[in-house]
């Protein structure tokens, strides 16, 4: 009578076969990760400036993100002016880092943009070197892949979200 399952030798080339599978694909899967996790600080960057803009509207007071660098890594926080130069915190809103590992560039003027309640950008000096924010990821480019993220910020209020090599 033969007995019904697996052999020793059967289960240790297929686990042998997935090793070799899951080997080939680390590469891949730390990439994917890469992309995605450079990605989501942008995207919260940019929805930090959508934020900004559609609470100026709403509440009729100015509102602006400022980003600090003191702590040795760049923070970013929302603020509304409660009377003429005085800033408070948006409440429930928190201060958000980004990581480290990415190259950051804020190229904005005195690191702050400031929306008035008509969703315009306040004092925003429009030229190519003042109105963006850049991370590149150093682990991407080594790859040749796209490795920078852009949000720019125009005159008019519009915010957009550029992917670059």
């Amino acid at each position: 009578m033969k007995e019904k399952g697996f052999t020793l030798v059967e289960v240790l080339v297929v686990v042998a076969v997935l090793g070799v599978f899951l080997l080939a694909a680390y590469p891949n899967i730390k990439s994917s990760l890469e992309v995605r996790n450079l990605e989501n600080q942008a995207r919260s960057i940019l929805g930090t400036f959508q934020q900004a803009k559609f609470q100026a509207v709403r509440t009729k007071l100015n509102h602006r993100v400022k980003f600090d660098n003191s702590p040795g890594y760049w923070t970013y926080y929302l603020e509304q002016q409660v009377s003429a130069g005085v800033w408070q915190a948006v409440p429930n809103t928190g201060r958000k880092s980004i990581s480290s590992k990415y190259v950051t560039t804020v190229n904005l003027p005195n690191n702050i943009i400031e929306f008035t309640p008509l969703g315009m950008p306040e004092r925003l000096t429009y030229s190519t070197t003042q109105h963006d924010i850049t991370l590149q990821s150093p682990t991407l480019a080594r790859q040749s892949q796209p490795s920078r993220r852009v949000v720019n910020i125009f005159a008019g209020g519009s915010i957009q979200y550029v992917k670059m090599t």
